[in-house]
């Protein structure tokens, strides 16, 4: 019966993150041992395990799955290791009204970063090749595609011949001609491989962070850009946030899609051991706009 209760699992770990559903789940976040885990939409692919009820004292549903990576484990080796133990299954998102289709990638501050995507009723685990990940297909025909686009580089291209007569490039930015800049998920992979890949590091955490925001920032949606339609709705596609982990520090960076100031968490900051979990609402509420005419002297 799906009344009969699943594993039941406790919170070791402390963690900071987005539930864009409004339930206590988190879909993306950073724990205090500076482990990050995000999920993505992986709509036409994710077959979650078919669970029997001999199973269920070590089951628990797809829409856990990241609180419960984030709550128990310290870094992507405890995760490869824990993982394998436990049985995920698909439940009905009510927000949704559907099995939620969801793989994520965790990574750690060593620097370990893994896929993880449930496939024909087992979850597999893949190495992060490339630190990237969007949404559908599956993650090892994104790095296939990649050989598609061997080309990309962020040097300008040289001057060319043709019939003795030179050609040279309007200006900036040759290399990366064919950089697809569509919002499709195939080629959001390619353009963020394309600039974690070329962008320069870094000197400290929170000039990293700025570069990250940077990248982050290619993959924003205004809106009216991407359109559907579900049961004869029509379907509009935001960005409804934006994020960025320092996870040496434990610090959790984010934007909306109405108020573009980066803002920030400090776990370090936080009461860790509270027995109630604590919740912002009023995170999507429009920015302030600085009037700067006055600073003129």
């Amino acid at each position: 019966s799906s009344e009969k209760p699943g594993m039941i699992w406790h919170t070791k770990y402390a963690f900071v993150g987005f539930s864009p559903t409004g339930t206590m789940l988190a879909d993306d976040g950073l724990n205090e041992k500076g482990l990050a885990c995000g999920g993505f939409m992986f709509p036409g692919y994710a077959k979650y395990e078919d669970v029997s009820e001999k199973d269920y004292p070590a089951t628990i549903s797809c829409m856990e799955l990241i609180s419960w990576i984030l709550g128990n484990c310290a870094s992507v080796a405890e995760v490869r290791e824990r993982l394998p133990k436990i049985h995920v299954c698909g439940i009905v998102m009510p927000q949704l009204g559907f099995v939620a289709p969801i793989h994520c990638m965790v990574s750690d501050k060593t620097g370990d970063s893994i896929i993880i995507e449930p496939i024909a009723g087992k979850l597999n685990i893949y190495d992060n090749k490339v630190n990237v990940i969007t949404n559908a297909p599956v993650y090892e025909w994104h790095t296939e595609n990649l050989r598609n686009y061997i080309a990309l580089k962020p040097d300008n291209n040289p001057a060319i011949k043709i019939n003795g007569n030179e050609f040279a490039q309007f200006g900036q930015g040759s290399g990366a001609i064919g950089l697809p800049g569509d919002f499709s998920s195939p080629s959001r992979f390619i353009r963020a491989a394309f600039f974690a890949n070329a962008a320069f590091q870094g000197k400290g955490t929170d000039e990293s962070i700025g570069i990250a925001f940077h990248i982050l920032n290619q993959f924003d949606i205004p809106k009216g850009s991407v359109r559907g339609e579900e049961a004869g709705k029509p379907v509009i596609d935001t960005t409804q946030w934006t994020s960025a982990s320092d996870m040496t520090n434990t610090r959790y960076f984010y934007h909306t899609y109405n108020n573009r100031s980066v803002r920030v968490i400090d776990l370090k900051e936080l009461d860790l051991n509270t027995p109630n979990i604590k919740t912002i609402k009023d995170i999507q509420r429009p920015g302030k706009i600085e009037d700067i005419s006055g600073q003129f002297n």
